[in-house]
């Protein structure tokens, strides 16, 4: 985590500080489908299902090409868990920081490559058939340690076009690296998010 807070700062004095560095900024708007990727959890499945997150940017353009995007996003995820013959919804809300490489293959074309960290706000399956209570995962039960963390840390691609008035439509992928279980023994259980969107660069 330090090095990847050492090396956004190293990017953001570099693009200050030279002399042809532009700073943009933007706003975005995404349409996201999200699961997990499990391993060794017999008897469990995990379901796409749709979600949004929305945010602001800020493009250090060091040259026609090459520049340095960091983002800020408030996202909510929903997926299904099936466990058995049962099948619940999660949900999710978090905050994300996508550090993005951002590389202009042309014009409008452009590619964003890098790291994020993220935060939970709330994750929790809510009820099912018979009436199953919610269960929240950064809570507290019985005095005892939540079940999950709430820190994410995983990487991030994204293939987007601009036009010339500003607006971008842009798809994306992303996967964490992080298993959010605090005792998972072998198992684990990675989140993986698909994301359609618009921007708009000011």
């Amino acid at each position: 985590m330090k090095k990847v807070i050492l090396t956004v700062a190293v990017m953001f004095g570099l693009g200050l500080t030279q002399a042809n560095a532009e700073v943009l900024g933007g706003l975005k708007l995404d349409a996201n489908t999200s699961g997990f990727i499990l391993s060794d959890m017999p008897g469990m499945e995990s379901k796409l299902g749709f979600g949004l997150s929305v945010g602001g940017y800020t493009k250090i353009q060091f040259n026609d090409r090459i520049g340095f995007q960091p983002e800020i996003l408030l996202h909510y995820k929903n997926s299904k868990m099936k466990m058995g013959n049962i099948e619940r919804d999660f949900q999710y809300f978090g905050i994300e920081l996508p550090l993005y490489l951002s590389v202009h293959a042309t014009e409008n074309l452009f590619i964003n490559v890098g790291p994020y960290v993220g935060i939970g706000l709330d994750a929790r399956l809510k009820e099912g058939p018979g009436n199953l209570p919610v269960h929240e995962f950064y809570k507290e039960y019985n005095n005892q340690d939540s079940e999950w963390h709430r820190w994410d840390f995983g990487a991030g691609l994204m293939l987007g076009w601009e036009f010339g008035n500003g607006l971008q439509v842009t798809a994306g992928y992303k996967i964490g690296f992080i298993n959010p279980m605090r005792e998972a023994g072998n198992s684990t259980m990675l989140n993986q998010t698909i994301s359609l969107g618009l921007g708009y660069r000011f």
